[in-house]
């Protein structure tokens, strides 16, 4: 054990003075019990209950859209209280925006989750496609293969996490990891749908979904049918590393942009950094945003992906994201937001992707997002409870 200075300088004097001389008797002085202080009393401070005043941009959201997110999505919960407090919402006349904050605050309170994490961002993507393989439209969109082997983790392992999946191919009887994505295109795996340029469908497989316009302007939704089991990896780093891209300019369009100035070997190389393959089923498009992971379609601009290990669909959370690393971004994104979908690339407690919506637009600002993130869970409560 080390002593505090002050502690050693005093014994070292004490000894000093207190060396007796040999043969000399040693006196001790009578010891006095030392008498120790009194108790002071104490009252442990009561929980300060977070309120929405204290929420960063409360004040300025548009608590009418707000609430709009909340009743046209809550049917998707599953926990008793929300549900409760969903009856409420839709059983509510048209409100003002006074009184549709009203609502929140006194059906609601916030939590704070964890500490600091991030945001993202992602849209549904409008690519132009073909039937037939032709000029730039050389790379395929591929169907679920039929030897692709998808189980739910909880049916073999009690303890797993919720929406866990083992994703993989039967060899011999034995459950083998799927090819990766370099594997699935140089060997064909899965029926080809569509032909898209190389560099749209990467970003349409990282969105999950799209629509795809072909040259009859006939219009098909491509919907999110299944993955490879692989890994997600984020190609803006390595670029970065690799000196193709500069560090504050990694937005999605650029990363876009740059594979497509590259087209063939190099963009490949790159992309097939990325083991995850996704694989799409054709439908008409009905114009709608698609659906998430709850089985609903998207409000843009109001539905996150999180972790679903972590997190429950449906769940309210206040975002509040700053600091963005990357050029041209808006510089907070402020609001109440529902979740509704889930995410290879999204792990961890304060993780959230925000749907931006359909189409260029939507894209280019997805593309942009890349803040510091704090959430706040919106815990329902009774009226007038807490």
């Amino acid at each position: 054990m080390r002593l505090p200075v002050t502690g050693v300088l005093l014994a070292l004097a004490l000894s000093a003075c207190a060396t007796p001389k040999a043969g000399a008797p040693v006196t001790l002085p009578p010891s006095t019990p030392a008498t120790p202080p009194p108790p002071v009393a104490t009252t442990p401070a009561a929980p300060v209950p977070y309120a929405f005043a204290s929420l960063p941009g409360w004040e300025a959201e548009d608590h009418r859209a707000a609430l709009d997110a909340f009743r046209t999505t809550c049917g998707v919960s599953r926990d008793q209280e929300t549900a409760a407090v969903c009856r409420r919402a839709k059983a509510l006349g048209s409100l003002d925006a006074a009184g549709a904050r009203a609502f929140l605050e006194t059906n609601f309170r916030p939590e704070p989750v964890g500490d600091t994490g991030l945001l993202t961002a992602y849209f549904a993507p409008v690519y132009e496609a073909s039937e037939s393989r032709r000029g730039p439209f050389n790379m395929p969109v591929r169907a679920r293969p039929d030897d692709l082997v998808i189980t739910d983790l909880a049916e073999i392992d009690p303890t797993a996490a919720p929406g866990q999946k083992l994703v993989g191919r039967l060899e011999d009887g034995r459950m083998e990891a799927y090819p990766d994505r370099e594997t699935i295109e140089t060997e064909g795996l899965g029926k080809v749908l569509a032909w898209m340029r190389a560099e749209d469908l990467f970003f349409l497989q990282i969105q999950g979904s799209g629509v795809l316009v072909f040259p009859d302007g006939t219009r098909k939704r491509a919907a999110f049918a299944a993955h490879n089991g692989r890994p997600f990896t984020g190609i803006a780093r390595p670029m970065r590393e690799k000196g193709l891209l500069k560090d504050a300019d990694t937005s999605g369009d650029a990363i876009r942009s740059w594979l497509a100035r590259h087209r063939g070997a190099d963009a490949d190389a790159i992309m097939r950094l990325n083991p995850r393959y996704v694989f799409f089923a054709l439908a008409g498009d009905d114009d709608l945003d698609p659906v998430g992971a709850a089985g609903i379609p998207l409000p843009a601009g109001r539905a996150i992906a999180v972790d679903n290990s972590l997190h429950r669909m449906g769940e309210l959370f206040w975002i509040d994201a700053s600091a963005p690393v990357l050029t041209g971004a808006f510089p907070t994104y402020r609001r109440l937001v529902v979740a509704l979908d889930t995410g290879g690339a999204i792990k961890g407690e304060v993780r959230a992707d925000l749907y931006m919506g359909r189409g260029d637009e939507a894209g280019i600002e997805a593309g942009r997002v890349r803040h510091v993130l704090k959430m706040y869970r919106l815990v329902p409560v009774s009226p007038g409870g807490s």
